[in-house]
């Protein structure tokens, strides 16, 4: 049989560097690509994969890293990032702008320069959204219009490959304990362990089954979505906490 070839962008850690070793436990070849290269290579060494820079801001650099890349049947674009939780009467253009550039322009990028290759080999092009692609809430205006925008870019392109051998799915998680807080609050470590507090989260591993089993379907079955919640949140808004001492059941 062929071998398969997985492209995962992000993958230097939480839900990218999950999403690695699940394929690879299916026999994925894979391809990983994250600006903090140290870390993506001790993601990369024990999976046997090959492990190159990719900033999905920058052109140059989107350009460079496919360049590098023989063949893909599986394009996942992990990659994104949320930025602080100011209203919008006191938003910052340059975090707007940087959410935009990553979570929206770097997915348009990388698909399209890797998408006459997905045609050639039936591939399937997977974007990791989130719940906030469809919820809103205070402070996270910047954020959720990249999210809101990402998938509607997801869905015009499921669209528009109508008719061709290429599959997209979109997967939407609520709260999963990766980086993604300690990112947002620039570091501030207390602060984004209180978004998890009381309840139990999803973890990188629980989205990356969530890819691997999209993936593993015949190349007739897409799966559109994925909305992937921890049992202690109905929405974006409504998380269910526990006092220290309840337990976790």
């Amino acid at each position: 049989m062929t071998e398969r070839v997985a492209v995962i962008t992000g993958a230097s850690a939480g839900i990218g560097a999950a999403t690695a070793a699940a394929l690879a436990g299916e026999g994925f070849r894979l391809i990983l690509g994250a600006r903090r290269l140290d870390r993506l290579r001790r993601v990369a060494e024990p999976l046997g994969a090959a492990a190159h820079p990719l900033d999905v801001t920058d052109p140059q650099s989107i350009s460079d890293f496919c360049r590098a890349v023989d063949r893909v049947d599986l394009l996942v674009n992990n990659a994104g990032v949320a930025l602080g939780l100011d209203p919008i009467a006191g938003a910052d253009d340059a975090q707007w702008e940087a959410m935009y550039r990553t979570n929206v322009l770097g997915v348009v990028r990388m698909t399209r320069e890797l998408l006459p290759r997905l045609e050639e080999v039936r591939g399937h092009v997977v974007v990791v959204g989130s719940t906030a692609g469809f919820e809103t809430y205070p402070g996270g205006g910047g954020y959720t219009a990249s999210k809101h925008a990402l998938r509607a870019v997801t869905r015009t392109l499921r669209q528009e490959l109508l008719g061709h051998p290429v599959r997209v799915t979109e997967i939407c998680p609520g709260l999963v304990d990766t980086e993604f807080s300690h990112v947002r609050f620039a570091g501030d470590r207390e602060r984004a362990e209180l978004v998890y507090r009381g309840m139990q989260p999803l973890v990188g591993a629980d989205v990356a089954e969530c890819i691997r089993w999209a993936a593993s379907l015949p190349p007739h079955v897409n799966v559109d979505e994925i909305v992937v919640r921890p049992r202690d949140q109905a929405s974006v808004r409504e998380v269910h906490r526990r006092s220290p001492d309840a337990g976790s059941r």
